[in-house]
């Protein structure tokens, strides 16, 4: 089974000529010219869409023309949520709105001073979720491979401009648990995905639509180790310029045996994740074999 290599798609000057469309037009103007983008992707991208099409015919049984439909909706959604990141982070003129359902579980979490575990999964507009997740007060903590580009992290970064919250990234030598584990000491919440994993991870099987897939294994792993309160966090756009944010109920797993604890986590995961893929089915971008063959 392929997996994930933590790099996403894209280069310097396509970046630029996205944000030079919207500070000079606006992000209407911008969206126009990704659906031409889209096409592209939709015609010669055949790995990834192989693999996201048969997601729809073979996961959620759509027909083949459905599929295909979605199929190019979902590189179109995909291209939106970067314009929308590079807007809302760089201060452009757009009015986007926002619904919280389980911002009370966040404070809620905050308040047990023990730090908390933030889950989530390619699904949605993770980046948007992380800089919402500011209004909390708290410091914000986010995991991740540094596997984009070095050339793109530098150029969107004189963009948008430095992160409100901390990145932790994921190194060989395990360095990241040292700095998750200080965070969570300091009472702040760490935010990660749990959908994804790359050559040479440990992972771990949960039924996901049917059929059995793989999960890594590390964050579960985090969890009953540090013993710390876990909610399964999505941020999804809904219509042009809004987005709706989720966050389940924490859940503190402390009482279970390291393995017990890690399955009940992977179970919740796994349908708070299906949940979510049948409601927005376009906003699944996970471009790689997921399921066990």
């Amino acid at each position: 089974m392929p997996s994930w290599q933590g790099k996403s798609k894209g280069t310097t000057f396509g970046y630029s000529i996205f944000v030079a469309v919207i500070k000079k037009f606006g992000v209407r103007p911008a969206y126009a010219l990704l659906a031409i983008v889209a096409f592209y992707y939709f015609l010669f991208s055949f790995k990834t869409s192989k693999i996201i099409y048969g997601f729809y015919r073979e996961r959620l049984h759509y027909g083949r023309f459905s599929s295909l439909l979605k199929l190019y909706r979902n590189y179109y959604r995909l291209g939106q949520t970067l314009i929308d990141k590079i807007a809302i982070m760089s201060g452009a003129a757009v009015n986007f709105t926002f619904n919280f359902d389980g911002e009370e579980n966040l404070r809620q979490i905050s308040a047990l001073q023990k730090g908390g575990l933030l889950l989530s999964a390619h699904i949605g507009n993770w980046e948007i979720a992380g800089y919402l997740l500011k209004r909390l007060n708290t410091r914000i903590n986010i995991v991740m491979f540094d596997g984009e580009h070095q050339k793109i992290k530098e150029y969107l970064k004189s963009v948008t401009g430095e992160t409100t919250a901390k990145i932790i990234v994921i190194k060989n030598d395990l360095s990241h648990i040292f700095e998750i584990n200080e965070a969570l000491k300091n009472n702040e919440l760490v935010c990660m995905h749990a959908d994804r994993f790359v050559e040479g991870n440990k992972t771990v099987e949960a039924n996901f639509l049917g059929s059995p897939a793989k999960f890594p294994l590390g964050p579960f792993l985090l969890a009953a180790k540090f013993k710390v309160p876990v909610a399964f966090v999505f941020a999804l756009k809904e219509t042009t310029f809004h987005y709706h944010f989720f966050s389940t109920e924490a859940k503190d797993y402390s009482m279970h045996e390291k393995d017990e604890s890690v399955a009940q986590m992977l179970k919740g995961f796994a349908k708070a994740m299906e949940e979510k893929v049948k409601t927005y089915p376009e906003q699944w971008f996970n471009y790689y074999d997921f399921w066990k063959q």
